[in-house]
């Protein structure tokens, strides 16, 4: 039975200075640090990045919950990242955006208001 969103990976070319972007952009220093594997838990999720693959937009996208997606992809871009699809209203009155990392990867944001952020645990 599929629970929820739990790891999303980025392969990264530089794996030290993927680690620092990420701290930044996620405000928190990772809880798995190793050579092989960086972990950061984000919101009782896991944000993953590896030094092998290629960065790029094969596969699923995953998106990252925030409480204001424009204020979260000024944000982005001021660290560096670029917009791929600005803020739109998906429906609903839901926002979601995706911006590209500084390594190619594509990093979604999503403003749900129906979203229960005190059912997630």
């Amino acid at each position: 039975m599929i629970q929820g969103l739990r790891t999303v990976i980025y392969p990264v070319p530089a794996l030290a200075e993927a680690t620092a972007w990420y701290r930044s952009v996620l405000e928190r220093a990772p809880y798995f640090d190793q050579p092989f594997y960086v972990g950061f838990e984000v919101g009782g999720f896991e944000l993953g990045l590896v030094p092998d693959g290629t960065p790029g937009t094969a596969g699923a996208t995953a998106y990252w919950g925030t409480a204001d997606a424009r204020a979260e992809v000024e944000r982005l871009t001021k660290l560096g990242a670029t917009v791929e699809m600005p803020v739109t209203d998906v429906g609903d009155g839901i926002l979601a955006a995706t911006v590209r990392d500084p390594y190619g990867n594509l990093f979604g944001v999503i403003e749900n208001p129906h979203f229960d952020l005190a059912k997630v645990a």
